[in-house]
């Protein structure tokens, strides 16, 4: 399970001279993610709770997640991914279990990735409106943008744009998330768990690269001049 943010890319992203393309953004998306095998071993336990729950109940669903979250641990490691990325994926499932074994039914373990995009939306919109765009923020020096970017027209339009894009994918990834959770559908909850993991990377990705073009447009503007 996973509910990064659209803002924390730590390795591939697209080159300098790379077009900010939505292809582009995808490919580096995915291989951030871990490529298809990563996706599933990060799906694995949720899975796996699902599966398990359909079949058995509740107990059963605790006793798959017991031992699948885990073993998605150490293949994460053993694949030599992101520990940081490995261990907030097993807290989040431990987090997610005990509001389970609290609730006393399944789909509260999908209650706190439910609530998570609420948060993140009010964080990216506030941070537009306080002038200082969360993307900008954590992708800037990424970009290679100067410090002064607030000040740098097109890039605080690029910012402002992609924070406003987070915070509608926060929105309609809410929304889905209510509507399953709120009709018990578990099946569509991991389905769509699954589905949203590669979405903060090709943000990133994808601002990453829009930065950079707009830096080196605003560059061979200022040498014609």
């Amino acid at each position: 399970m996973t509910n990064e943010p659209a803002t924390s890319p730590s390795r591939a992203v697209p080159g300098a001279d790379e077009q900010a393309t939505v292809a582009s953004a995808v490919r580096q998306a995915l291989e951030r993610s871990g490529g298809w095998v990563g996706i599933a071993v990060a799906a694995a336990p949720t899975v796996a709770f699902v599966v398990a729950n359909s079949l058995g109940g509740l107990t059963w669903a605790f006793i798959a997640l017991a031992g699948s979250a885990p073993a998605a641990f150490g293949v994460h490691l053993a694949r030599r991914e992101s520990v940081r990325g490995a261990v907030l994926g097993l807290l989040l499932a431990a987090v997610c279990a005990l509001v389970a074994a609290v609730a006393g039914e399944a789909r509260a373990f999908f209650l706190v990735p439910t609530l998570l995009p609420a948060g993140w939306m009010l964080l990216f919109l506030g941070s537009v409106l306080v002038g200082r765009p969360l993307t900008g923020i954590a992708l800037n020096r990424l970009a290679g943008g100067p410090r002064d970017w607030r000040h740098h027209t097109p890039l605080r339009r690029v910012y402002t744009a992609t924070t406003w894009l987070a915070a509608g994918i926060c929105f309609v990834n809410l929304v889905i998330r209510v509507v399953l959770y709120l009709t018990e559908q578990l099946a569509a909850l991991a389905a769509v768990e699954v589905a949203v993991m590669p979405v903060p990377f090709a943000l990133a990705a994808f601002t990453v690269a829009a930065a950079r073009r707009a830096v080196r447009r605003s560059a061979a503007a200022g040498a014609i001049q």
